[in-house]
């Protein structure tokens, strides 16, 4: 009589989302985004400006967070895996048409937003903050170094960088009440898995 047939392993009940090397790319660009924007606040917010004090200090230090952003990322790119979320991100397709249908007439059922790996608006919010960080570098860069471009440039380098500053600060409050939604997504990003049941339901076209 032949042995009977080993009864399959159940899956897993996590499963592996972001590499060590994905998790610090974040962490170093939320630091430095999150210096960012609270010292413009402290440069900005007259009852701020008073109770924090030493302006020249706080100018470099958000000069120098400014320039340090792209860092984490460009160290990123070493990493295979963060290239292959970079390919992720960069890549639009029709399920994502489904999923923003679905965001705007606030339809919050699973099976009415599919998804991969990431989201259509994970995918936007993506977008946005890497070109809002270009733009925000390069005025920063005309406002820092004033005798290297006219005083025309200088001075609408100035107004896009402020409002622009303003919109990232309104849309990272947005981002971080997503996650503090989320406790999966965010435990996803400090260990690197999530559960099984989280990623079938809220990305079920993701194959980890």
């Amino acid at each position: 009589m032949s042995p009977r047939a080993e009864a399959p392993a159940p899956p897993s009940a996590r499963v592996h989302r972001f590499t060590r090397a994905e998790r610090w790319v974040h962490r170093g660009t939320a630091a430095l985004m999150g210096v960012g924007v609270l010292t413009a606040a402290a440069l900005y917010v007259p009852q701020l400006a008073v109770l924090v004090g030493r302006r020249e200090l706080v100018v470099r230090i958000h000069e120098w967070a400014g320039l340090a952003l792209p860092v984490p990322a460009l160290l990123g790119l070493a990493s295979r895996a963060f290239r292959a979320d970079l390919r992720f991100l960069n890549r639009f397709g029709p399920h994502d048409r489904v999923w923003l249908r679905a965001a705007l007439r606030r339809d919050r059922r699973p099976a009415s937003r599919p998804a991969g790996k990431f989201n259509a608006g994970q995918k936007i919010y993506a977008a946005w903050i890497a070109g809002a960080a270009l733009v925000m570098l390069g005025t920063g860069l005309m406002m820092w170094f004033t005798h290297l471009t006219p005083l025309v440039w200088r001075t609408s380098a100035t107004f896009v960088h402020d409002w622009l500053a303003l919109t990232t600060g309104v849309v990272l409050a947005g981002h971080i009440g997503m996650a503090l939604g989320d406790p999966e997504a965010r435990r996803g990003l400090r260990t690197g898995t999530v559960s099984r049941a989280w990623a079938e339901r809220e990305h079920r076209l993701w194959r980890p």
